[in-house]
């Protein structure tokens, strides 16, 4: 079978992976077309875009670069007509994915969303046009379900991918890894600033005001797979910070703490168990515009899964240094620490266990011959 696969960004590029694998045993005459990153393009198939080309952050951004998304948008219909896919499979990327879908399914394609745009966080009346434009859709948070549900949507929850992703790592030895990276004996703060040099910009800076007021700590940026350590070091100048590019899970297994920008990062950060404090910082425009249609009562989705306030979340003006400083402190503490460990088991308890690609690639092999 023929397989049409988009995502976008890092985190789409790692579940696409995972999917592809899980496909490729599902299906072993599997051909796989996609839009990805490098972890799809290791698995095999045929990259036809790279991420990076389309890491555009925010409403304000996505309007500057207007002219390029439309041009992506037009270029991938004409891509999925020549190539005529059995099936679609779209990961999450709400912006460019649900204007694909509404075409694909005009042309007659079969169309699966895996991991669902976040309708429940902002217009709602998107799930009309999911309804409309999306065959079968898998979802890998427990409330998302109940969401649709309401909306007469009947969706699958096959659990989250993460805890497969960080599971099926390979182990790195600490020491050796401390080694490798010149990083002392002493504990470590990761910085996790997001992976768009928007985001990065903006937060980035913030954090590293810290690195004096800490100074018995070791501060690590988790650098992205998709900027250069050129851009990181415009902002970084003289301060005493390490960086390691495209090791974030193997940071995170040896971090006594973490600053992270609000995303998936926020997540993964607390599988590994590692006390957090979650940031954003946008475009002022931006901001403005997500403020006036966002209903959510948290940003993160630690807080989200859990339904109440487990990691602080220091947002747009509230991420000043004194603030970071203060929150920072409370996550060293021995009390707080113990509170927080406790209720990332809670956490993963929730998620549904392992196996989420497995499922998903079950139910698409499934859907395909229905």
């Amino acid at each position: 079978m023929k397989y049409y696969i988009i995502a976008g960004e890092a985190s789409g590029d790692l579940h696409g992976a995972n999917l592809m694998k899980a496909l490729y045993k599902e299906d072993t005459n599997a051909d796989i077309r996609f839009w990805g990153g490098d972890l799809m393009e290791k698995v095999g198939g045929t990259l036809v875009s790279h991420f990076k080309e389309r890491a555009f952050m925010g409403f304000f951004e996505v309007l500057k670069n207007l002219t390029k998304v439309l041009g992506f948008i037009k270029f991938c219909k004409k891509d999925i007509a020549q190539y005529q896919p059995d099936i679609i499979v779209f990961i999450d990327n709400s912006g460019f994915n649900l204007r694909v879908a509404n075409w694909a399914k005009k042309q007659g394609f079969k169309t699966n969303y895996y991991i669902s745009p976040q309708v429940w966080a902002s217009r709602a009346g998107r799930v009309k046009d999911i309804k409309r434009d999306v065959d079968k859709m898998f979802v890998i948070l427990p409330f998302e379900k109940a969401f649709y549900e309401k909306h007469d949507y009947e969706v699958a929850f096959v659990g989250h991918p993460l805890i497969d992703a960080i599971a099926n790592r390979k182990q790195v030895d600490a020491d050796q890894f401390r080694a490798e990276h010149r990083l002392g004996d002493k504990r470590i703060i990761a910085l996790l600033p997001g992976s768009r040099k928007q985001e990065i910009t903006k937060m980035l800076s913030v954090m590293l005001s810290l690195v004096a007021d800490f100074s018995e700590y070791e501060f690590v940026i988790a650098g992205a797979p998709s900027q250069e350590f050129s851009f990181y070091q415009q902002i970084i100048g003289d301060r005493k910070v390490r960086f390691i590019n495209n090791r974030t899970y193997d940071l995170l297994s040896i971090s006594n703490a973490a600053l992270v920008a609000s995303g998936t990062a926020t997540l993964e950060t607390a599988l590994f168990k590692v006390p957090q404090v979650v940031c954003y910082k946008g475009g002022n425009i931006s901001y403005q515009i997500a403020k006036r249609i966002i209903t959510l009562k948290f940003i993160s989705l630690v807080n989200l899964i859990m339904d109440k306030e487990v990691v602080t979340e220091l947002i747009q003006n509230d991420l000043t240094k004194a603030n970071l400083k203060n929150e920072l402190a409370k996550i060293l503490d021995k009390k707080h620490r113990e509170k927080l460990f406790l209720a990332y088991f809670d956490l993963e308890k929730k998620l549904g266990g392992k196996g989420a690609s497995e499922k998903t690639a079950k139910l698409i092999v499934k859907n395909l011959k229905t």
